[in-house]
């Protein structure tokens, strides 16, 4: 792959504006996702590090280091002390002076904990890894291959890449989880992990993981939800509509970085992945990753939609009082099948697009599009 300049533009001025609205700004996101580098775009005045003793150290005190300072504030890995958000409101309701981003890579605690503190003061940006957009479509084979992670999409060599990954799945397991209080063994943790690989793309079944892995639901729930507040898995929920039909009510599961899927399935290569049985499941979760990301829109504004007699939709969403679908095909020359005619009139879709990894677009139906993912902008057309 040849070396590419990326380009986050998208990211930056929706930050930017997040900045210009409210005191507190968060990038929340992934360990190793670029938040940092993106967070000293905007040239803070100054930087606290709490992964830094020295950092860690200056916040023992932290209405001392804080409340003198004007400017913009950053403050890195702010999850590893929580306590500072009932500071953070005292400071900026009595300094106008004051602007802080806060980064940190736990999501749904960090989250409930800012806002219960920060209500109405505090704007939230997610940032991923790279995406399409970023990468240039030309690279998507790379992309698709490698993942999103910064480091490992710009190793010079594929091996280097997967070389990344393992360390990061070793590190992330090892430091990163004990740090956010996780007592799991990482052993544990890793084999579970692996676990949930085979399971990309699939309905959740709890009580089949926890029989597979010999321990119990609620413990199977408390592994999943650790990845997911590290934004590792991404839990898909179904959409229930008042269809009259029994609606399928378990959510699905994705590993969201689609280069961490492939260091657990032990993929370095495109040729390995083409040649893989979780080919399909790799495309799914790789071109949701992309739709998702394209679209803008939060988890909690996605879902899948699964009827028990057989109809099935990969990603649904709203916008602009329309419904919309996708189906993610890794196949030559996508048909309609019955299953898309009955989710449109099921979920009254403007349109369904059926992404694949070709490079034509074509329509079958009135409402049915053929889409490579390289032209995901199409979609605005509607």
């Amino acid at each position: 792959m040849s070396p590419v300049i990326i380009n986050r533009a998208k990211d930056y001025n929706q930050v930017k504006d997040l900045i210009r609205i409210f005191p507190v700004t968060a990038i929340l996101g992934p360990r190793q996702a670029g938040k940092t580098t993106l967070a000293k775009t905007f040239q803070p005045d100054y930087i606290f590090d709490l992964e830094n003793p020295r950092g860690l150290a200056v916040m023992e005190n932290p209405q001392l280091a804080l409340e003198g300072l004007e400017g913009l504030i950053m403050i890195d890995e702010v999850q590893r002390k929580p306590e500072l958000f009932p500071l953070l409101r005292f400071l900026v309701d009595n300094n106008s002076r004051q602007r802080y981003l806060i980064l940190g890579s736990a999501s749904s605690n960090l989250r409930q904990q800012s806002g219960e503190s920060l209500a109405g003061r505090i704007g939230y940006h997610y940032l991923t890894g790279f995406n399409l957009a970023e990468t240039g479509l030309e690279n998507l084979n790379a992309l698709w291959l490698r993942g999103g992670f910064p480091r490992s999409y710009l190793s010079l060599t594929d091996r280097d890449s997967m070389a990344w990954r393992s360390n990061f799945i070793s590190t992330f397991l090892e430091k990163d989880l004990a740090a956010l209080g996780i007592t799991v063994p990482s052993s544990v943790m890793y084999r579970f992990w692996v676990m949930l690989s085979h399971y990309h793309g699939q309905t959740l079944n709890y009580s089949e993981l926890s029989r597979s892995f010999g321990i119990s639901d609620k413990t199977v729930k408390h592994y999943i939800s650790v990845l997911e507040d590290t934004f590792m898995v991404r839990i898909l929920m179904p959409w229930h509509a008042n269809v009259g039909k029994r609606l399928v009510k378990s959510p699905k599961l994705y590993l969201r970085d689609s280069g961490i899927f492939h260091a657990l399935q032990d993929i370095t290569t495109l040729f390995e992945l083409k040649t893989n049985p979780k080919l399909g499941a790799s495309w799914k979760g790789f071109a949701l990753e992309e739709i998702t990301a394209f679209l803008s829109k939060r988890d909690s504004e996605v879902f899948f939609y699964a009827a028990h007699q057989g109809v099935e939709l990969d990603l649904y969403w709203q916008d602009k009082g329309q419904y919309f679908g996708a189906e993610f095909k890794y196949m030559d020359a996508p048909r309609t099948t019955k299953s898309m005619h009955q989710a449109i009139k099921d979920l009254n879709l403007r349109h369904l697009w059926v992404v694949y990894p070709g490079d034509k677009w074509y329509r079958l139906t009135e409402k049915i599009t053929v889409l490579p993912l390289q032209q995901i902008e199409k979609i605005r057309q509607y």
